[in-house]
């Protein structure tokens, strides 16, 4: 079996590491501990590497990593990725974005607390200067205050709904979304930044880039009220710091709650001198729970992407990215799966690929379509196959695309259905996404299920009779394989579809032995 090799630059959490030892096509280096000079000789064999914000993937990183295919900044920032180098390399960059998400969340409703009770300076008198009083520390209640959201992605939106439970009055601003996805919540949308320069508190929850450095500045500020809050838990450099200082000092802003800055560490920053900020040390990510999801998630998907099933969380694909919604993303990655599974069920040549969407999603379908080419084609062309060169791959192959609106109403809001036409057999498989980023499959071939696109997959064609769950379950346990989950689907002609999820690679001895049972039509194997 050739291994892929994944070079762990940085330190993450160890459950990460452990997925990453204990997966069997992986050849894994831990290169945390090592000088950053040293680590350009380690990178040269990397198929992907996974970073945090100590490694600069800049262009003496890139020019070393030779063999790099994929690079995964362990976190949401990707300051310290060279975008535009990978993007030349044919390297494919992916954050992750959301593991950190609660734990970003609750300092913001921290931060946001702190500003209005003045808590770390109460808690200072007393704690450290032994001072009780309380007439110093009168402060300010949530309820009732007007509270400004920029931004309404996987942390806006959730620090907008924990406000709402404070009985805030709560107004959002994200020309990216639709209305709907804050209105259908209780919050108000707003197109005019003039909505939120009024309201009591603002908070910021924006990627770093051109469009939002310097969103807040003397001019945007001097729009605010007198006594405005000002929370930053996002990128430093969003307020700009100068105008934060000066309006600071002057009260103008009564207070602010910064975590991140615009240079870090920000020991010598001249905010700290203020009387009238609450810091954190950029601590949006630290929590425990939060760690462990980052490591797990970003060594999931670097195993994805050294094996070329799916690049979660992309960031430079040949899509422009500022212009398509949160919600599309996870469906993207999702249709890619659905089309990798589809194509190991059915190793014969591909003759068509067809792609139907249903609700919002369908205004994508051609960047659906794109992925789900790619995931068909991965299990016949693996290495060769990308985002840029999958559809002339196909068109060489002869392979015909067609796309379409799902005609009937399906009761979910958004899916998406993939029809992969080979030689031997007309497959389909349809997913949708649950809130926000929970992706299932929920048809195979025309039986309905619930399954996450994840693992390792016996897929069991068979006729609907007594004793075949038992009968499986003997015939892999005799052989050592742990069913980890078992799913049946019934059909209307008597038969049925048993999708079993093991926790180790299927050898062909073994599917050929299930083949054998009396009761099976078909038997396939799968992995994601």
């Amino acid at each position: 079996m050739s291994k892929h090799t994944i070079v762990v630059c940085d330190h993450i959490h160890e459950d990460g590491l452990n997925i990453l030892q204990n997966t069997e096509d992986i050849n894994y280096v831990y290169a945390a501990d090592i000088d950053k000079t040293a680590l350009l000789d380690v990178v040269k064999n990397a198929d992907v590497a996974i970073t945090r914000s100590s490694t600069d993937v800049d262009e003496t990183f890139l020019n070393a990593a030779t063999n790099l295919k994929a690079i995964i900044r362990a976190g949401v920032g990707y300051d310290n990725v060279d975008m535009e180098g990978c993007s030349k390399r044919g390297i494919i960059a992916m954050n992750v974005p959301t593991a950190n998400t609660i734990a970003a969340v609750e300092l913001t409703m921290a931060h946001m607390l702190s500003c209005m009770r003045k808590f770390p300076y109460a808690h200072n008198q007393l704690k450290q200067d032994r001072i009780w009083k309380r007439e110093d520390w009168y402060g300010n209640e949530l309820y009732g205050k007007k509270l400004g959201v920029i931004g309404f992605g996987n942390i806006g939106h959730r620090v907008a709904l924990r406000a709402k439970s404070f009985e805030m009055d709560v107004v959002t601003y994200d020309p990216y979304i639709p209305s709907t996805k804050a209105t259908d919540l209780g919050i108000t949308y707003t197109t005019s930044f003039e909505d939120i320069l009024s309201c009591d508190i603002i908070t910021i929850h924006t990627p770093k880039n051109q469009e939002t450095i310097d969103m807040i500045g003397e001019k945007e500020i001097a729009k605010m009220k007198n006594g405005v809050i000002l929370i930053n838990c996002a990128r430093g450099g969003l307020y700009n710091e100068d105008a934060l200082y000066n309006n600071l000092k002057s009260g103008k802003i009564a207070m602010a709650g910064i975590d991140v800055f615009i240079k870090e560490p920000a020991t010598d920053n001249k905010l700290l001198d203020l009387p009238n900020i609450t810091v954190t040390a950029h601590l949006g990510a630290n929590t425990r729970e939060s760690q462990r999801k980052i490591a797990t998630q970003a060594a999931e998907n670097a195993i994805e992407s050294a094996r070329g099933i799916a690049y979660p969380h992309a960031l430079n694909l040949p899509i422009d990215e500022s212009k398509i919604p949160p919600f599309v993303k996870p469906y993207i990655e999702l249709t890619q799966k659905m089309a990798f599974l589809s194509a190991q069920l059915d190793k014969s040549a591909i003759r068509s690929i067809s792609i139907s969407a249903q609700g919002e999603i369908k205004e994508y379908i051609d960047s659906l379509s794109t992925f789900a080419t790619v995931g068909a084609l991965s299990v016949s062309a693996g290495d060769e196959v990308n985002y840029v060169n999958a559809k002339f791959l196909a068109e060489e192959k002869g392979i015909k695309f067609d796309s379409s609106e799902i005609s009937h109403c399906s009761g979910y809001s958004n899916k998406v259905l993939i029809k992969i036409t080979t030689e031997k057999r007309v497959n389909t498989i349809s997913g949708t996404v649950f809130d926000d980023d929970v992706q299932r499959i929920i048809e195979l071939d025309g039986f309905d299920f619930d399954i996450e696109p994840k693992g390792k997959m016996i897929m069991m064609r068979n006729n609907d009779v007594p004793g075949v769950i038992g009968n499986v379950g003997k015939l892999l346990g005799d052989n050592n394989v742990n069913i980890s989950d078992f799913r049946l689907a019934r059909g209307k002609k008597n038969d049925a579809l048993a999708i079993i999820l093991v926790d180790e690679s299927v050898k062909t001895n073994i599917l050929e032995q299930i083949s054998n049972l009396e009761a099976a039509i078909s038997v396939s194997y799968a992995e994601i």
